[in-house]
């Protein structure tokens, strides 16, 4: 620690009145560890804070196995943290926090900025000159030569934290789609921000107060929307958002959305000029500009193939401008239903990737349950976090960088439940509320278990746009649905856990309103399908599959790139007609039409199956003891948050088999396994 006079500065190796120092600790760190920040800005507690930054910057190692660092300025009450994976320029100059030229403004970054050599040419014809090659030092100079209208001229995904001592200010941002996470905490004048919540946590002054009214979000949704999280005063930074705080402001506002926010997406090919054969070259040419950027690395780089259309067509891409085999990675199950490497290893056969398969047992699997808690801060209820997790775990054994096919379904319509909730909301609108009554009643009788074995063998016979896996943990959704008509209501219930009705009854409260309904609200007179793929995007997209990866990957110490995000993707994916996506009974028309350039068809046109596990089946088998350990009545009366013969009965119906709730129970399981954890 050094003393109050300062030290030795590691960049410019002046002596500097500030605490400014840096470790590398490369035999003491474990590999399985990627890039994260943290810091605070402070009137009153500089003194107990900078205690803490050294422990919460260490909270965030596995973000970040190759270097650390810490600054500090007692005068102004700002600490700065980092711990980084090297990707970019992997000598000591890329170290962070990094100081400007004149040691008045410092920098911690996490993410990548794709353009940063375009910048740096048009930086340096202004002036500025340049010690390392790395991303961040473009990204400093960006913002001293333009301020905050820098991150309009970023292409890539970040979460920064500037401190500008000219002025005296903390500067956090966001990109504008929420690929990298950004927490912070305001309260009584002090800030503080890091890359997870563990991070704010390792303050030891920060209370751990719980928001209730999060919980019950939670279980509706399987995550706590934006801004909010389990902990009061603690929020996420929205994407496209920033924050500016100095001793007498604090703000926030956006500094940019996503595209089709602005303007409503065509109805009608008249969108794009040329029709769909031009629009497919156009799209061919984005993603080839895309993928070439994001495949710079100083580092071994890979892909995500689950076999699906997304993944095999950016692994398709890499290929094709790389001028070796690309390295892929998927892993297996043993249950048919649940698994999809026999397809990515047809994938990869057929594009001559260099493939890596690993079959997982359920035992790997349940192993990892009980690092979740650990891994996502606050409850997080997507199972699929665990093959998340393994596929990671799996593809940092090889390479440090991976680019996946994240972001396709909320952009190019392929999800099941868009066209299915807007037929729903066609149809039921034009029958008579008594009829549907009807149906509900008639068919709420019809087990789960009956109706999966039906569909088994009716699916072969049915349209395309009908056909779905995992069917018997839809039926329920499908049931209730019969009770509403408005797009809204159908579409919450198609994404929800717990309902509205039942988590009222569960906790006590209703579900607070969020992003999902101003975002609805905001899309009124949209098109059914951009309506709903504009709320997937404010809402699921960011608060669930986004954190979903990156936690994951950063667990295993991988980072992962995701270039159907990229902004010059999804701007110009905002301005595809809904015809182009949408076609035949069957979504993401366009992108199918690109991967068909690359391989055949018959390699992908199979039903969605998405990268699920047997939550259903564990839950009556494998996690039963586990289950029934963490939900038992007398641990959760004396919780007392939730209505315990509720939560007895749903437990009771799914393991005799008469009724379906494996996506509740997991929401309650993890719940509960949060809570022992960190409360």
């Amino acid at each position: 620690m050094p003393d109050k006079k300062g030290i030795l500065c590691t960049c410019c190796r002046k002596r500097i009145p500030i605490c400014f120092y840096a470790v590398s600790w490369p035999g003491q760190l474990r590999k399985n560890d990627m890039c994260g920040v943290v810091g605070f800005f402070t009137q009153k507690h500089f003194e107990s804070f900078h205690r803490s930054l050294p422990g919460a910057t260490a909270s965030l190692a596995h973000r970040g196995p190759d270097d650390f660092g810490i600054y500090a300025d007692a005068s102004a009450g700002v600490g700065l943290g980092h711990r980084r994976l090297s990707i970019l320029d992997l000598s000591p100059s890329g170290h962070q926090p990094m100081a400007s030229d004149d040691s008045k403004v410092s920098i911690v970054f996490n993410g990548e900025v794709y353009n940063f050599k375009v910048l740096r040419k048009e930086l340096e014809k202004a002036g500025h000159q340049f010690r390392s090659d790395s991303d961040t030092e473009v990204i400093l100079k960006a913002y001293l030569e333009w301020g905050t209208a820098c991150l309009g001229r970023f292409i890539g995904m970040f979460a920064l934290a500037i401190w500008d001592g000219r002025s005296r200010r903390l500067f956090l941002a966001r990109d504008q789609m929420g690929i990298k996470p950004l927490y912070y905490y305001y309260h009584d004048g002090s800030l503080i921000f890091a890359s997870e919540l563990k991070g704010i946590l390792a303050f030891r002054e920060i209370p751990k107060a719980l928001d209730t009214g999060a919980v019950s979000l939670f279980l509706h949704y399987q995550y706590i929307p934006s801004p909010r999280t389990i902990y009061q005063h603690i929020f996420k930074l929205l994407p496209g958002h920033f924050l500016i705080c100095d001793s007498e402001t604090f703000s926030i506002r956006p500094w940019a959305e996503t595209p089709n926010a602005s303007s409503r997406r065509p109805s009608f090919p008249s969108g794009i000029s040329g029709g769909e054969s031009a629009c497919l070259d156009q799209l061919q040419e984005i993603l080839t500009r895309v993928i070439s950027d994001q495949m710079v690395s100083d580092v071994p780089l890979g892909a995500l193939l689950s076999g699906g259309i997304d993944s095999s067509l950016v692994a398709a891409i890499m290929q094709q401008v790389g001028s070796r085999p690309v390295r892929t990675f998927s892993i297996g199950f043993g249950e048919s239903e649940f698994n999809e490497a026999p397809w990515a290893a047809r994938v990869a056969s057929c594009l001559g990737t260099s493939h890596t398969e690993l079959y997982v047992t359920s035992k790997d699997a349940l192993s990892a349950i009980p690092r979740l808690p650990e891994i996502y801060d606050e409850p997080f209820a997507d199972a699929s976090a665990i093959p998340s997790f393994l596929v990671s775990q799996l593809t940092r054994s090889h390479v440090t960088v991976a680019l996946s096919g994240d972001g396709g379904d909320e952009q190019f319509c392929g999800y099941t439940r868009y066209w299915a909730t807007r037929a729903m909301a066609s149809g039921f609108q034009r029958l008579p509320e008594s009829l549907r009554a009807w149906l509900y009643k008639t068919l709420s009788r019809v087990p789960a278990a009956f109706a999966g074995n039906l569909y088994n063998r009716l699916q072969f016979v049915l349209p395309s746009a009908f056909r779905s896996a995992n069917f018997p943990d839809k039926w329920q959704k499908l049931i209730a649905q019969m009770n509403h008509a408005d797009l809204q209501s159908l579409y919450r219930i198609s994404v929800c856990l717990w309902d509205r009705e039942r988590i009222e009854r569960l906790t006590g409260r209703f579900p607070e309103s969020s992003r999902f309904e101003q975002a609805f609200d905001r899309t009124m007179d949209w098109p059914d399908l951009s309506r709903l793929m504009w709320v997937d995007q404010q809402t699921y997209l960011t608060d669930a599959m986004l954190v979903k990866v990156d936690r994951a990957s950063m667990a295993a110490g991988l980072e992962i790139r995701v270039p159907l995000l990229d902004q010059r993707v999804v701007e110009f994916a905002s301005k595809i007609p809904e015809d182009f996506l949408f076609q035949g009974g069957k979504g993401k028309h366009i992108l199918r039409g690109l991967l068909s350039r690359y391989i055949p068809a018959a390699l992908f046109e199979r039903p969605k199956m998405g990268f699920a596990i047997p939550v259903s089946r564990w839950l009556r088998g494998e996690l039963k003891p586990m289950l029934l350990d963490y939900l038992d009545e007398g641990r959760l009366k004396r919780e007392g948050l939730f209505d315990t013969s509720l939560v007895a009965a749903t437990v009771s119906d799914h393991l005799s088999g008469r009724a379906n709730h494996p996506h509740r129970l997991w929401a309650l399981l993890m719940w509960e396994m949060w809570r022992e954890k960190w409360l």
